[in-house]
């Protein structure tokens, strides 16, 4: 009788797992955090705003704002539309996205991607056949000081100015054709 109760236990700890490994799969390539989840915002959802979190993150949808995962990392997949300015440990696109990346390891824009801004990371890979506009910064101490300022400061950036009409616009003499993002 207690082999029965074991062999459920055992076949319920399987289901249990079972999605975990379907919902890694469906990530195609989104990092898990040390907690082993991430969460996900769906094709459906559309967010104006800032998102900040303290866990791997997966979009599906529509973000527009500033996304701030400073120790994680992110992912836009196919169906994914960005247009903000990220900062992230790492970031992967698949989908689109419009506005300045700051990642303290690396940014891979995969074959299926539309980015337009510049790339800030120490490591940037670009796959054949992505759509790509902007610059590529990989100098650790303009990766440092993107990263560093905004934490010790509270502010986006120091390369990123507020505008009295409540626009943010990238600015600096090494940004080119940067363009205005509306928060």
């Amino acid at each position: 009788m207690f082999e029965l109760g074991k062999k459920d236990s055992e076949a319920a700890q399987a289901a249990a797992r079972q999605p975990e490994n379907t919902a890694s799969a469906s990530a195609a390539g989104a990092k898990r955090s040390g907690s082993g989840q991430f969460a996900v915002i769906g094709r459906s959802i559309q967010i104006n705003g800032d998102v900040k979190g303290d866990e791997d993150l997966m979009i599906e949808g529509d973000v527009s704002g500033t996304v701030e995962l400073r120790n994680h990392s992110l992912t836009v997949g196919k169906e994914g539309k960005v247009k903000a300015n990220i900062f992230a440990r790492a970031i992967s696109v698949d989908g689109t996205t419009e506005g300045d990346m700051f990642a303290s390891e690396r940014i891979s824009v995969r074959a299926t991607a539309n980015v337009r801004g510049n790339l800030v990371a120490p490591r940037v890979s670009l796959e054949d056949g992505a759509r790509f506009k902007g610059s590529i910064e990989m100098d650790q101490q303009a990766v440092e000081k993107a990263l560093g300022s905004s934490s010790r400061s509270g502010q986006r950036t120091d390369t990123v100015a507020p505008r009295p009409n409540g626009d943010v616009k990238a600015t600096g003499a090494d940004r080119q054709g940067s363009a205005a993002v509306a928060r």
